[in-house]
Parts: structure tokens; sequence; C-alpha cells
């Protein structure tokens, strides 16, 4: 299920987000997640099985009717089981009338997830 970030969730955010290879350095991964949680333009969602095992960010381009894939991340240990995919499905389930979009870095993933 995929939830809305909170604060209380912050350091597990913080482990998601961490095994993105832009957010390695522990300073850019803190000033990350601020950005998230103060710029009402970016949203944070959390995927939430029994434990919370992924993280999906998006950036709200309201004035394109579109979202920005900014970060999508999945535990190692759940990888490969379609986590990442149904991250995105929930997502257009949740926003039908957004486009979905990815950025350069998570352009690669994203185009495999065409059929979601």
């Amino acid at each position: 299920m995929l939830i809305r970030y909170k604060k209380t969730f912050e350091k597990i955010a913080m482990g998601l987000m961490s095994f993105m290879p832009t957010e390695k350095d522990l300073k850019k991964l803190q000033a990350t997640i601020k950005d998230y949680e103060t710029d009402e333009n970016l949203l944070l969602f959390l995927w939430k099985e029994e434990d919370i095992i992924g993280l999906l960010g998006v950036l709200n381009k309201d004035d394109e009717n579109s979202f920005e894939i900014q970060h999508i991340s999945v535990n190692p240990s759940h990888r490969h089981q379609g986590v990442g995919k149904k991250m995105v499905k929930s997502l257009k389930e949740m926003y039908p009338d957004k486009q979905i979009s990815a950025n350069e870095n998570t352009a690669p993933f994203i185009e495999k997830c065409e059929s979601c």
C-alpha cells in the first residue's frame, strides 16, 4: 500500500533513499528529505506491506498536470519482486488524471515499468 510520508518515518525514508546512487552523501540525503518536507510540490510516498520496504518521490508539475518521479527505491531484500512497479501503478491509481514521467535518474526503471 502506498502511504504519504510523515516525519515519524524520516529514518526509514532516509535509509531507503540512501540506496539511490545520487543520495549516498549524508548531508545531501538530509537536504533531500528536508526538501520533501518543506516544498509543497514535492511529494514523498512509502510502500508498506508488513514493513515499509519502498520509497517513491515525485515532483508535482501542476502546470503540466503531471508527476515527475524523482526518487524510487526498494529495500534490497525485496527487489525483483515487482515492488517498484506496484508503487508506480498505485501512484497512477491514486492520481488517474496525472501523467507520470521520469527524470534522468529514474528513467531507466520507469521505461521498464511502462506496462504498469
